[in-house]
């Protein structure tokens, strides 16, 4: 079983709910070689940027 390479940890700066989706910021040293709309896996989950903001990027988890 494949389980991933981990290149770096982030630290959760900002969780926001809206409706039935949750917007999670993030901080993290990979967050300049980030570009919106790119997919990176949180634990093992596959979320889109939706925002950068200096050193901070924000994915959303959307409800089913």
């Amino acid at each position: 079983m494949f389980t991933g390479i981990i290149e770096t940890l982030g630290t959760i700066q900002e969780i926001e709910k809206d409706k039935d989706n949750i917007h999670i910021t993030i901080a993290s040293s990979i967050t300049d070689e980030l570009q919106i709309d790119q997919s990176v896996a949180h634990n093992g989950i596959c979320m889109t940027v939706v925002d950068i903001n200096k050193n901070l990027y924000t994915v959303t988890a959307i409800g089913e």
